[in-house]
């Protein structure tokens, strides 16, 4: 987790830039403590849950740790002693867990054994024997007492920790020496005042007076050390703290000791009390000793010194810390150095630090990483659990993270400085892990991974630092599809989540350095970032998606069973993935310009936008084709789902060329067109083939479910056919005459009645059954799917045509019915109706066809039929009466208002006596309607022609039709609805015949 959270802090940091070249040091240093503060949460949840099940586990005899004073210092000198009599129960060995040594590190809590889970220092003993346990009478009463006692205690928090600490070495071991020393120490800084208040002493005897109370606290301390060895430990640390500051009075307050004397006179001090350390095996010496021998060049600075001096110094204290970490396990020894080696180092680079000082720092820098880093080595040999080695998470991961901050600074002024440092810590790490795996022995395995994945952390973290976004994206998905393959090879899942996380975050740093305009300037073809950038995000990713057909093993833990069930999930999408990412590395390319030959011009498109939207529509194309081979040779159905896209690719295609005003007649469109149709076509065959063959299952055998590929194809094709009519009609110079409407009209009515004759013949389950491809199985998307919009285009086409034309189709004349507007109306009306009449003979008929197979579509087929036949007299007025093609004139017209008044009577007559004759009264209403409306027409305008022959005519003429109406076609009556026969009676028995003697009665 804190590998985790200085690498994506590093990341974050490096594209923040708010801080320079010390983004990633910063980025860092607060993933560091984000990844901390989790695994924190995370270890007091397990630690809370292993306490949890040990106090449910069988009631074990308690121990306490014997009341000595030397249980910090000494710990061999504990021993445990059981409480109760424990038959046959030898004592256990300790472990390292249980060393009372363990204390002085309460407060570093950052330690992991090699399965992950927390050193959690236990004083518990090892289970007694069941034997001993069941013949314990009072063992079920102290197993109940125990459960009703043992309480859960909370997880403390850091600043708990650090009181806990200073709480631990005031009260712990020996209080009254403790506190004794704090008084004294307090007592003889009030002396040395009240003398100097006074001028009782010169300075230089009271100074020598404190450090001889130093030296006498050694000698006393050392001398006791067998004998009370806690009593004479306090009294050793409370010299060596008397000596330290009596040098840096001498110095620092007074001026009695130059500096290298009073340097010179520090580190005698520091290394007597390391070698007394050592002598008596105590760490908290060690700790103090150090502590002065780090702050001696701090306490004693003048501002004047040299930075080489003080590194090989700290380098001297470094080296003394790996000797004392190759035979003793201080970790808290270990984090002294580690952090006030690096913090002195951060404060002079970030106060002191000149390029010009870059080669006498660069050694002093690895050096102290190379120690620190086999510190971490040294201290998990010395420190081994039952479940593996120790790993020191602050100096295994914490030394990277500070060394290569630090580095990033030094190196600022060369350019790709932080990326050849990165590569050389991957390098450092990567080899430190391979050494280590060598070793063949499971207790290394944690530290070995550890290594492993700071080693890639560092070397992904290179990528971005040397190249751009592109090549950043690249690398890091061919990393990803490596990390993917070895976990696949060794049944992990945690390296395959990090190489997903990898191909996810490569496609963020692809888009992220594509240019928002699409301008991709490179003189190189297919060599290009662009194109290889996209290119190697979308290989890795159909690799994924192949790797991945099928459930891959996994350790079987929770968190790697939740991880498969995502992954399961994984194969279409990646495969989709990496297909998307192979067309728009094919677009990029063909969409680049190349450098400007000469200064202040613009870079210059390889191809222009014309040539560029053809050739990518072809590239799609021609890839969903590629990709349809793939999965028809190796039945891999996700390859073959591209091809169901391309018709949305031609779709686009077409829209963005009519959108920029070309046309499919234009080069190179009419060679581009024919292509990738063909190709569409094939690829709707083979899909069709695929489903036919089972191969995705049963319920991909619906045919309703794909026809609407085919129906969009039929679209797509009368799209294109109608672009081919508009450029003929634009260079005929047709748009201002009726040939236009007659010649598109006629186009949409030719292709409805080729889906209805060609595709009708479909509309019977037998007669589908006997048809080839695409009718068996689509032959109701092309006569219902894809002929209906053709039916709107041709009823929508129709009513306009009959409205706005005139009916001039020069070089033709213009006779009434035989013209191209009139028979083209014709036309259509029958095509509608023959279409109407394919959809009533289906079997099923089409899903929502009741629409056009119902009454309404008849009203709008009659209602489209008078507007003809009304529109026919209008051309006929325009051209033999000399009447103007004009709204207003027509309107106007004394003879188009007669010719309308007897043509509606004429209309209603026929309708009536057609109505008449089938008894079908609503059609008699209609045409009575339509009379009705002549009269209401003949009294508002045809009387206001006052004088005019033409309203003689209309009146005469209407009124013998209506005569003639009322003779000919009188109202049907109502039909009155059949009933059905009444069942017979069954036949009652016949009465007997009455005796003449009795007369007939009636009841």
């Amino acid at each position: 987790m804190i590998i985790w959270g200085i690498f994506w802090g590093a990341v974050l940091g490096s594209w923040f830039g708010g801080y320079g070249d010390f983004g990633p040091f910063v980025g860092g240093i607060l993933g560091f403590f984000a990844g901390l503060s989790l695994r924190w949460a995370i270890r007091s949840a397990i630690r809370t849950e292993l306490q949890a099940h040990a106090t449910k586990a069988t009631a074990q005899p308690t121990r306490a740790p014997q009341a000595a004073a030397v249980a910090e210092d000494r710990p061999e000198a504990a021993a445990p002693v059981p409480q109760g009599p424990v038959p046959h129960a030898p004592p256990s060995p300790p472990t390292p867990s249980d060393n009372p040594r363990d204390a002085d590190d309460a407060f570093w809590t950052g330690e992991l054994t090699s399965q992950g889970l927390p050193r959690v220092p236990s004083v518990a003993p090892a289970a007694a024997p069941v034997a001993a346990r069941m013949d314990a009478p009072d063992a079920p009463a102290a197993l109940a007492e125990s459960r009703k006692t043992t309480t859960q205690p909370a997880q403390p928090n850091p600043v708990e920790l650090a009181v806990l600490a200073a709480k631990n070495w005031l009260l712990g071991g020996n209080t009254i020496v403790r506190v004794g020393l704090v008084i004294l120490f307090i007592g003889l800084s009030f002396l040395a005042r009240y003398a100097a208040s006074a001028g009782l002493l010169p300075v230089e005897f009271r100074l020598a007076a404190v450090a001889a109370v130093g030296i006498a606290l050694l000698g006393v301390g050392f001398r006791k050390r067998t004998d009370k060895p806690g009593f004479a430990l306090a009294l050793q640390g409370g010299g060596v703290a008397v000596m330290y500051l009596t040098v840096f009075a001498a110095f620092r307050l007074y001026g009695l000791l130059p500096p290298l004397w009073a340097f010179g006179l520090m580190i005698a001090v520091c290394a007597a009390s390391c070698a007394l350390a050592l002598l008596q095996d105590s760490r908290a010496l060690a700790v103090a000793a150090f502590a002065g021998g780090f702050a001696a060049p701090i306490l004693l600075s003048t501002g004047q010194g040299s930075h080489v001096g003080l590194f090989s110094y700290y380098t001297l204290l470094n080296l003394a810390i790996l000797f004392i970490a190759h035979k003793r396990s201080w970790r808290v020894l270990n984090v002294v150095g580690f952090v006030a080696t690096f913090g002195v180092a951060t404060a002079w680079g970030a106060l002191k630090y000149v390029p010009d000082h870059y080669a006498s720092t660069q050694p002093f820098l690895a050096g102290f990483v190379l120690i620190y880093l086999f510190t971490a080595i040294l201290y998990a040999r010395n420190t081994p659990t039952k479940l593996g080695k120790t790993v020191d998470s602050m100096l295994v991961f914490g030394t990277p993270l500070v060394g290569f901050g630090l580095q990033a600074g030094l190196v600022q002024p060369f350019e790709l400085g932080a990326a050849f440092s990165a590569l050389a810590f991957a390098a450092v790490y990567l080899l430190t892990a391979t050494m280590l795996a060598r070793r063949a022995q499971a207790s290394w395995r944690l530290l070995t991974e550890c290594f492993i994945a700071i080693g890639v952390g560092f070397a992904t973290l290179a990528v971005p630092l040397a190249l751009d976004a592109q090549w950043t994206s690249a690398v890091w998905a061919l990393e990803g599809a490596g990390a993917f393959w070895v976990g696949m090879r060794q049944a992990r899942w945690m390296p395959r989540a990090f190489g997903l996380v990898l191909q996810v975050v490569a496609m963020l740093a692809f888009m992220g350095g594509v240019d928002g305009g699409g301008l991709q300037v490179s003189p190189l073809p297919l060599a290009n970032p662009a194109f290889l950038g996209a290119m190697l995000i979308a290989l890795p990713a159909l690799l994924l998606a192949w790797w991945l057909r099928q459930p891959l093993p996994h350790s079987g833990s929770a968190w790697a069973q939740g991880y498969a069930r995502v992954e399961v999930l994984l194969p279409n999408p990646a495969y989709l993935y990496g297909f998307v990412f192979w067309c728009l590395a094919w677009w990029l390319e063909i969409t680049r310009s190349v450098p400007a030959t000469e200064a202040n011009q613009w870079p210059v498109p390889v191809f222009s936008g014309r040539v560029a939207e053809l050739l990518g529509m072809l590239a799609v194309v021609l890839s969903a084709a590629l990709s349809m081979v793939l999965g028809l040779r190796t039945r891999w159905a996700v390859a073959t789902w591209p091809a169901r896209a391309t018709i949305g690719v031609l779709a686009l295609g077409f829209v963005a060329q009519v959108v920029d005003g070309h046309r499919v007649l234009t080069t190179p469109a009419w060679a581009v067109w024919p292509i990738v149709l063909a190709l569409h076509g094939w690829m709707l065959w083979q899909t069709d083939r695929w489903q036919a063959a089972g191969a995705e299952g049963p319920s991909a055998h619906s045919a309703p479910r794909f026809g609407w590929f085919h129906a969009a194809t039929a679209w797509l094709v009368t799209l294109l056919l109608a672009d081919c009519l508009w450029s003929g009609i634009g260079k005929a110079e047709l748009w201002r005459t009726s040939w236009a409407g007659v010649v598109l009209l006629v186009s949409a009515i030719a292709v409805l009645m080729l889906l209805a004759l060609w595709a009708g013949r479909g509309n019977q389950p037998a007669a589908r059954a006997a048809l080839p491809w695409p009718l068996n199985p689509h032959a109701e998307a092309y006569y219902w799917l894809a002929a209906l919009p053709l039916a709107v285009l041709v009823f929508g086409g129709a009513l306009l045509a009959a409205v706005h034309s005139s009916g001039h189709t020069a070089p033709l004349p213009y006779i009434p019915l035989l013209n191209p507007t009139d028979l083209t109306l014709a036309l259509a009306l029958g095509g509608l109706v023959f279409w109407r009449r394919v959809l009533l003979a289906a079997l099923p008929p089409p899903v929502r066809s009741g629409g056009v197979t119902g009454r309404h579509a008849l009203v709008a087929l009659a209602l489209l039929a008078f507007i003809v036949i009304n529109t026919v007299w209008l051309r006929v007025a325009h051209h033999f009466f000399g009447v103007r093609w004009d709204a207003s004139a027509l309107f106007n017209s004394f003879v188009v208002q007669t010719g309308y008044a007897i043509l509606w009577t004429l209309l209603a007559l026929t309708m009536m006596v057609l109505a008449h004759r089938r008894a079908q009264r609503p059609l008699w209403l209609v045409g009575a309607c339509l009379l009705g409306v002549v009269v209401v027409k003949l009294l508002l305008i045809d009387l206001s022609n006052a004088g005019g022959a033409e309203r003689i005519i209309a009146f005469i003429a209407v009124g013998v039709l209506m005569l003639v109406v009322g003779y000919f076609a009188p109202l049907p009556p109502k039909l009155t609805p059949k009933l059905p026969p009444k069942a017979a009676a069954p036949a009652e028995p016949a009465a007997p015949p009455l005796a003449p003697s009795q007369p007939e009665t009636l009841p």
